[in-house]
């Protein structure tokens, strides 16, 4: 039996956007983001509770295409319990991926590699890259105290 693995990505990415892991807000979250994509129409909140530079829990909410909110989905596993550095190396690394014709992906996790079609389709880059600029921004700017 040949073993194709655009059917497993594409399968992977319907799974995380029929039942995303991380999808709730986090009340106690330390960051916090807001993400909108005005060509699609996608919206994205990210929260992440970080400690000693550790990022202890991370979910997100919002709505929109099934490959924003797989990737959002996948996003969030593969940073979970890393630190802040290794989240900025993984953003940088599916940024790449995404965007860099010749980017194999190197150094990113397997599950991420479920990403890897969108750059055929450039006017989806931006529906994959979306929660990643999200978390950025959001590790960038700590959430505003109660007010927010």
């Amino acid at each position: 039996m040949l073993f194709d693995e655009d059917d497993l990505y594409q399968e992977l990415i319907m799974d995380h956007n029929r039942h995303p892991r991380n999808f709730r807000e986090l009340p106690e979250a330390t960051h916090h983001a807001d993400g909108h994509n005005p060509l699609c129409g996608d919206t994205i909140e990210v929260f992440l509770k970080i400690e000693d530079n550790l990022i202890v829990d991370i979910t997100f909410s919002g709505s929109g295409c099934a490959i924003s909110q797989a990737s959002a989905s996948l996003m969030t596993e593969a940073l979970k319990g890393q630190p802040i550095e290794r989240a900025r190396e993984l953003f940088g690394g599916v940024h790449e991926l995404l965007t860099n014709e010749n980017d194999l992906g190197d150094g990113l996790p397997e599950k991420i590699m479920a990403l890897s079609g969108v750059k055929t389709f450039p006017m989806r880059v931006k529906c994959a890259t979306l929660s990643w600029h999200t978390m950025l921004a959001a590790l960038d700017h700590a959430k505003m105290a109660a007010t927010e």
